[in-house]
């Protein structure tokens, strides 16, 4: 049975909030000549950023696959696909800001990033265990829930605030 995985919703929201907190101003503030072109210009990078915010990872019984847009290819983002008999072991690297990231390590020398931005996290990471074979409880989310949370807030309010000025 093949589960897929979307991108964790307050990740996406709050990079989407967070885009359009930035740039709903600028249009309106825009010179007239320049209306248009900054109309379109926020549209195409609204589009931009649902779409990059927009990969996923696929489980089935053989294998696990991480799944990325045209967009994201095009900025750096690599699609890739394991067997779970591949994966030799699940490593730990501590981050600056002290959490830590996740590396499958297949026999054959690869790396390749845990997704731990992922809807349903922890059925995710029961799949991930189940087929591996690997104990892996110490996995959590790269960032407390609460930080996305927080960032969409500020950012709502921001867009908020953005609407009352030019009202006024």
């Amino acid at each position: 049975m093949i589960e897929k995985f979307k991108t964790l919703f307050f990740v996406k929201s709050s990079l989407i909030c967070l885009y359009l907190a930035l740039t709903i101003p600028l249009p309106f503030i825009s010179i007239e000549k320049l209306k248009i072109p900054s109309i379109v210009i926020f549209a195409l990078g609204l589009y931009l950023i649902i779409n990059i915010t927009s990969d996923y990872v696929e489980t089935c019984s053989n294998k696990i696959c991480y799944k990325t847009s045209f967009i994201s290819k095009f900025f750096g983002k690599k699609n890739w696909e394991i067997s779970w008999k591949d994966i030799k072991l699940i490593k730990s690297f501590p981050t600056s800001q002290g959490s830590k990231v996740y590396y499958f390590n297949t026999y054959q020398g690869d790396s390749f990033l845990v997704p731990q931005r992922v809807e349903n996290f922890e059925k995710f990471v029961l799949i991930v265990s189940k087929n591996t074979g690997i104990g892996i409880d110490e996995i959590s989310y790269l960032s407390p829930l609460w930080t996305y949370k927080l960032l969409t807030l500020l950012s709502v309010l921001m867009i908020v605030s953005e609407v009352f000025a030019f009202l006024s």
